[in-house]
């Protein structure tokens, strides 16, 4: 006879009461009620996950995989050090999702709109020059964000995240001297990105 951990009974029902809310997911208090603490605590880790890239075609890997996962109405935030790798993880993630080979950084455009292969808008924004939180509203996140996929760079400049089905990762330096192209990428998932997050592998 087989047996099913608790845990896993527990998170497929979840999930199903998550897919009948439509992916907003569910109520804090209505989890609260039907997982034990520990049982909370588990399911909170397994949306957060750290991925070592020991290359810059590591962090190329990673954007590409993301590009595979996501659908619309998905946002993803980067953040970070200057030069930790974002633009090279957006660009992947754009030239895989749009199937285009020129990504041009959008530092001073603040946005670039590509198609992707399914259809669906993709905006790659970086917000780093942003100054006056007004200049947001010109740029349409907030409409693009309902129907298409956003990828951000300096996100920080948002005055919210735009969508509960967002992947939020923070690229920081991980080598010591001599390996300074070793990074480390905290990757933080909410709304539906939780169920997706352990099919992200480089």
């Amino acid at each position: 006879m087989i047996t099913v951990p608790a845990f896993v009974l527990m998170t497929a029902f979840l999930a199903g009461l998550r897919r009948a809310c439509k992916g907003k997911g569910l109520p804090w208090q209505t989890e609260g009620l039907l997982l034990p603490a520990r049982l909370r605590a588990l399911l909170r880790a397994m949306k957060d996950k750290a991925i070592h890239l020991d290359s810059i075609g590591a962090t190329q890997v990673l954007g590409r995989a993301l590009a595979g996962l996501a659908v619309p109405g998905d946002v993803i935030l980067l953040t970070g050090s200057l030069g930790a790798g974002k633009t090279t993880l957006a660009r992947a993630f754009v030239g895989e999702i749009a199937g285009v080979e020129e990504v041009p950084s959008p530092t001073y455009t603040l946005v670039q709109a590509y198609i992707a292969r399914a259809g669906f808008d993709v905006l790659h924004a970086d917000l780093y020059r942003v100054e006056d939180t007004s200049e947001l509203i010109e740029l349409g996140l907030e409409d693009a964000a309902q129907a298409g996929v956003l990828i951000i760079e300096w996100p920080d400049r948002l005055d919210d995240h735009l969508s509960e089905n967002r992947l939020e990762i923070r690229l920081d330096f991980e080598g010591a001297d001599g390996q300074e192209h070793r990074r480390i990428a905290r990757l933080a998932a909410h709304g539906s990105w939780g169920e997706r997050l352990a099919r992200i592998h480089v």
